[in-house]
């Protein structure tokens, strides 16, 4: 069993406020699309090309938000998996150097051991005191699991 401190530890980072407009928006622009798309009366202005434009515009903001609000990053005892908007990596936690957030960074972004970098979107400086407490719950799991194993 797992005890609880543990669990804490390892709990998924998510961002806050990002979600938060991902709903906003995503009610209002594919809401408003869908109920013109289905609901507008068909005119010389508005054929039922234009009608299905509307609703195809709906479903792909429904699935560009879909990405944006699922942007996570998962630790556990191995490493660390982060799903961004467009692509999911995963990084072992020897692999990262440095966990940083600047005043510049929008979110934390790793320096990871081959000389590239990795922007983790669900710790993001707009989430306040909460992001940058994430961020240093981050960097305490790279301290503590991101040694490499000393060879005898």
């Amino acid at each position: 069993m797992v005890d609880d401190s543990t669990g804490r530890e390892f709990r998924t980072f998510r961002p806050l406020w990002a979600r938060v407009a991902v709903v906003v928006t995503g009610a209002v622009a594919a809401g408003g699309s869908l109920l013109v798309g289905l609901f507008a009366p068909t005119g010389v202005l508005l054929g039922d090309g234009t009608r299905l434009s509307f609703v195809v515009f709906a479903a792909f903001v429904v699935w560009l938000l879909w990405r944006l609000g699922g942007v996570h990053a998962r630790p556990d005892d191995d490493g660390l998996t982060v799903r961004n908007v467009v692509r999911t990596r995963r990084v072992t936690w020897p692999e990262i150097v440095a966990v940083r957030m600047t005043t510049n960074d929008s979110w934390v972004v790793l320096d990871l051991a081959d000389g590239g970098t990795l922007a983790v979107m669900a710790i993001q400086r707009a989430d306040g005191e909460r992001g940058m407490a994430e961020a240093r719950r981050l960097q305490s799991l790279v301290q503590r699991l991101g040694e490499a194993p000393d060879v005898d």
